[in-house]
């Protein structure tokens, strides 16, 4: 990957699973992740969880003693962010995941979770990069509305903090890249000081060009154009709660258009292991669906959490969280259970690999189509002929129709010339003469995309 790639956006699908174990028989073997048309396998921590204030099932202040703990509960006595949680393997079961991943065409990701159990080593070692009560107790961390009792977060601005724990939070992402990893996901960067990602990110790059950050950071809008200015390559985004066709087309409009996209980059994922959207929990599968067409057609990063292909929605009352969170379990799955859309999200991979329009955010447009349960847009990438055009059904429940219109003036067409168009889920060559046109879209198959281009004269 070029330097360029990595400052103005990068292609690459991610797969998320907790705390990857390619030994348990309910995990996802490399070569199906890939198959499936993702790059990149992301794990969450994969350190030592510590055993003070261990979380149980479904953020349960008290844990039993077969409950693995949060693994953003980092740290214990085997170890810190420089370790592997002793169940997952050692350093050379990592290294040969690693060659394993990239034998199969895939680059793994780490979760850069700057946090602390208060079983982590560095609470006995550098007690100074910690505020401490007078009682010698120390305050959990918080993120309102949530709580983590089973964390102490650093304090960057102790004396004895600038400039070593700075350092040490360099050396491990350092420590990790010698390991071959060149992508992290950032946990949450936007409660950490801005200078210090500045910094980090610099500090990387000058050694590393070509590694990239993700910002996890759910806020204000500000602050999330701030961290991309500051250097991180990624974004997540707002996708996750914009499901009625106006919310969509003025976020996307203005993702897609300067100011915002000369330095923003959108990554859509479409569920995480903390947000199990209220859209998902009451669409069934037809939402998924929805959902995955849309990450995969607007945005030109996108990626799911394991559990997503399987449509999992069961929830808690009244939140966007799961029910049985498996960041509290180790929870078993069956890939191969009915319903799921494995064959859905390959399809979709498949083709926006296959067309350079949907590999990025921007050369985007919004057409009219005349219902507002139909969103419909096209792609353009510089320099090709060809539009590709998406429409998708966004009522999960009921199937819509609508007359919509084909852009022909785009190629300076009249109202009453033709496009040729090629459907791309099915496989179908249809001429469309006139520039209103009909369509009918069932929640069974939500979505349609076409690759389109001006008809030949005969």
């Amino acid at each position: 990957m070029t330097v360029e790639a990595a400052l103005t956006g990068d292609p690459r699908l991610v797969y998320q699973a907790c705390c990857y174990d390619p030994a348990s028989a309910a995990a996802l073997s490399l070569a199906e992740i890939k198959a499936m048309g993702f790059d990149v396998l992301y794990m969450t921590p994969i350190h030592p969880i510590g055993r003070t204030n261990r979380k149980g099932r479904n953020n349960a202040l008290h844990a039993e003693v077969s409950d693995p703990g949060s693994p953003y509960a980092i740290g214990a006595v085997e170890g810190g962010h420089d370790a592997i949680h002793p169940e997952l393997g050692t350093i050379d079961d990592f290294r040969a995941l690693n060659r394993a991943a990239h034998e199969n065409g895939l680059e793994l990701a780490l979760d850069f979770a700057i946090q602390c159990s208060p079983d982590h080593p560095w609470l006995r070692q550098y007690h100074g990069w910690f505020d401490w009560r007078t009682d010698g107790t120390i305050k959990y961390a918080e993120n309102p509305p949530k709580k983590y009792e089973d964390i102490a977060n650093v304090d960057f601005y102790k004396p004895d903090s600038l400039p070593d724990l700075w350092r040490a939070l360099r050396d491990i992402v350092l420590r990790w890249i010698d390991e071959g990893v060149k992508v992290f996901r950032v946990d949450n960067p936007h409660t950490k000081p801005f200078p210090f990602w500045q910094w980090l990110i610099e500090e990387v790059r000058a050694e590393h060009p070509d590694a990239l950050f993700l910002a996890e950071a759910f806020t204000r809008p500000k602050v999330m154009y701030r961290l991309a200015k500051l250097g991180f390559s990624q974004s997540y985004t707002y996708f996750t709660w914009r499901n009625t066709k106006k919310e969509l087309t003025d976020y996307l409009t203005e993702l897609s258009h300067p100011p915002v996209s000369d330095w923003f980059r959108p990554h859509f994922f479409v569920n995480t292991p903390d947000i199990n959207p209220f859209f998902l929990q009451a669409s069934g599968r037809p939402g998924f669906l929805i959902r995955a067409a849309l990450a995969a057609t607007l945005s030109g990063l996108w990626g799911i959490y394991s559990g997503f292909e399987l449509c999992e929605a069961s929830a808690l009352p009244e939140r966007e969280e799961y029910r049985d969170a498996e960041k509290y379990e180790i929870k078993p799955r069956d890939f191969s259970g009915p319903g799921n859309i494995v064959a859905e999200i390959t399809q979709l991979n498949a083709i926006r690999k296959a067309e350079p329009a949907l590999q990025s955010h921007t050369g985007l447009t919004f057409y009219n189509a005349f219902n507002d349960q139909i969103l419909y847009y096209g792609k353009h990438a510089a320099g090709e002929m060809t539009r590709i055009l998406v429409a998708v059904n966004l009522d999960p429940h009921h199937i819509q129709e609508c007359d919509f219109e084909i852009p022909l003036w785009e190629w300076g067409l009249s109202d009453g010339d033709a496009l040729e168009a090629d459907d791309l889920l099915r496989g179908e060559h249809l001429t469309w003469h006139g520039k209103i046109q009909h369509m009918r879209i069932t929640p069974d198959a939500p979505y349609a995309i076409w690759r389109v281009k001006p008809a030949r004269v005969s």
